[in-house]
């Protein structure tokens, strides 16, 4: 098998988790725009999940959000989702948008509001047994705002306690994907704040719990990829939420502020035995001013380029170039690898599996944008309840 043809193959297999919440409206602290179409339903948010997937052919699988994505009958939902050749990914939960968490959710002083967020995530558990899910996505917005608030060793106590309890809960087939977050919205204590803090909560309850690692959730400068590759090393990373950012969190499509960082990610997880279904890769992207089909469809299409570049880097060449310490030389092929122009390699790989070249190109052609602006109207577009 020649060298492209190994690329093509491997690309072929690579598969991208949608978020529902990524299909709604979206905004900042500021404001939240509103755009004709927009889905009203889990349902809906299938429906486009479902474009995002006949154009790609690499986004198979939706994740939930709840409650944002209540249901009344989630086996029925995840029926509806295979009848439209998807599946339905993580279940990520909410223990931010409740009153009562304003201290904290599973952190919070008051054993009654912690008993509230864990009896949440149980739920979630048994939203997942009904969906066929493998993955519970944890993100807590636990923390404190002030010196002297609370006991930051008590807080740990108390995420360690409720941690075990939704562990003891998973199936055997089953994962805890816990995210981490260094800021906001707490403001000098987050309880999860960096990925040693959820790779020792993780390591302590045992196989089922991974880490998430949110390539938006790191402060300025921070090697991403090293984190990756260490967790890799440890058999602990469980998934990515894709996304970029210029300042903070801005939840910004993956590849749009640091396509070079997003292959330098791509490039550790195929070197670290990452690029199988035991490592997510999911988008967790908020799509503010933008049309939200054709942004979540370049997304997509930023993780195959980045990865197909990744895949490019001769791997020989490089262990003899850092074997005899050849600095320049060892930087040259991976450059070489990020600098080739892999849309071509790409276009062939999705005619090659029926799809159109262009996948944003075919989406417009095909008028669903403009047949949901006309069908979906009246009702309560879909959002992210802030």
């Amino acid at each position: 098998m020649t060298e492209f043809a190994a690329v093509k193959a491997a690309l072929k297999t690579q598969a991208v988790e949608t978020p529902s919440w990524a299909y709604g409206n979206s905004g900042t602290r500021f404001k939240v725009f509103a755009q004709p179409g927009v889905p009203r339903t889990p349902r809906e948010k299938l429906d486009d999940a479902a474009k995002v997937h006949e154009f790609t052919g690499a986004a198979p699988t939706v994740a939930l959000h709840i409650p944002w994505d209540t249901t009344d009958d989630y086996a029925a939902l995840a029926k509806y989702a295979e009848e439209r050749g998807l599946k339905l990914g993580a279940i990520n939960s909410n223990t931010f948008q409740d009153d009562d968490y304003r201290l904290g959710s599973v952190c919070h002083p008051d054993a009654a509001v912690r008993r509230k967020a864990v009896d949440h995530l149980l739920a979630c558990v048994d939203i997942m047994d009904a969906t066929g899910s493998r993955d519970l996505k944890l993100w807590f917005a636990d923390g404190t705002n002030y010196p002297g608030q609370d006991d930051l060793r008590a807080r740990q106590d108390r995420l360690a306690e409720a941690l075990a309890q939704v562990y003891a809960r998973l199936g055997d087939d089953q994962r805890m994907l816990l995210e981490y977050k260094f800021f906001e919205p707490a403001f000098y204590a987050t309880d999860v704040p960096d990925w040693g803090t959820a790779y020792a909560h993780c390591l302590k309850l045992g196989p089922k719990a991974q880490v998430v690692v949110d390539t938006g959730h790191h402060a300025p400068g921070t090697n991403i990829e090293f984190i990756v590759a260490t967790l890799l090393r440890e058999n602990k990373l469980g998934a990515f939420d894709f996304n970029s950012r210029f300042y903070a969190d801005d939840d910004l499509m993956v590849g749009a502020a640091d396509p070079f960082q997003l292959f330098r990610i791509m490039y550790e997880v195929i070197r670290g035995g990452g690029f199988t279904p035991d490592v997510a890769f999911m988008l967790d992207q908020c799509h503010n001013i933008e049309a939200k089909i054709p942004a979540i469809i370049r997304s997509v299409m930023n993780v195959q380029e980045a990865t197909a570049k990744a895949l490019l880097v001769d791997g020989a060449a490089l262990a003899e170039a850092q074997r005899s310490g050849d600095v320049l030389a060892a930087n040259a092929v991976i450059m070489d690898a990020y600098s080739t122009d892999v849309r071509a390699l790409l276009a062939e790989v999705r005619t090659e599996v029926g799809l159109d070249p262009d996948p944003v190109a075919a989406y417009r052609r095909s008028g669903w944008a403009e047949r949901i602006a006309v069908e979906r109207v009246g009702g309560n577009q879909a959002g992210w309840g802030a």
